[in-house]
């Protein structure tokens, strides 16, 4: 049964669904989406080190997609002041939020991938990579413990800005570093840099053209 649109234009009746996936529910729906799916793609392995490898590849790129869409939210308002682009611009805080949630299911993967098969979890890590993948949950702790008004305005504009630019770009290079250093045993790694490098242009550009307008400005 369909109810009557009673007038309603398609414009504002897609709106009204953008808005519905607007703030705290783009981050649950997010976050609960991607800890289902993981659990779901460990269990069809039967909670083995197949599955629970899929898991841990999942979330990783998951979060992959999160981050990207968070780190251009701002560069592509700017660029292409479309509808798409003020929503992700809108909901930046929560797409960060929803990346930070993403980021917290995939370690409990890695632990499960640890207990079912520490052989090969030693022989997939490095002492390297529990040093600089720390480095980057610190970032993304203090990040999303930041993001909210009142935790920001405590610690004041400067730091936070200085918290969340280089949080953010360190977090950039760390991805970059973890897909490209499995390019030589696995060739199509190389695709996840792609969606990397193009979020980065994108903010490069972006910046450019705000300078030369400040410029252009008396």
């Amino acid at each position: 049964m369909t109810l009557p649109d009673h007038g309603i234009s398609p414009a504002r009746r897609a709106g009204r669904t953008a808005a519905w996936f607007d703030g705290w529910r783009l981050t649950v729906a997010t976050t609960l989406t991607v800890a289902a799916l993981s659990a779901w793609l460990a269990g069809m392995g039967g909670f083995e080190i197949d599955g629970i490898r899929l898991a841990v590849r999942f979330t990783a790129r998951a979060s992959l997609v999160l981050f990207c869409l968070a780190f251009a939210a701002s560069a592509l308002a700017r660029l292409w002041p479309a509808a798409a682009a003020r929503w992700l611009r809108r909901n930046r805080r929560y797409l960060g939020l929803s990346f930070a949630g993403s980021h917290a299911v995939h370690p409990i993967a890695i632990v499960a991938f640890a207990a079912t098969a520490p052989l090969a979890f030693r022989a997939a890590t490095s002492p390297a990579s529990f040093i600089f993948g720390g480095l980057g949950y610190a970032f993304i702790v203090a990040m999303a413990a930041t993001s909210f008004d009142a935790a920001a305005a405590r610690i004041g504009p400067r730091a936070w800005r200085l918290l969340h630019t280089s949080g953010i770009y360190y977090l950039w290079f760390q991805f970059m570093v973890s897909f490209g250093e499995r390019i030589p045993a696995m060739p199509n790694h190389a695709w996840f840099l792609l969606p990397l490098l193009a979020v980065m242009a994108l903010r490069v550009v972006a910046a450019l053209r705000g300078r030369r307008a400040r410029e252009a400005t008396p």
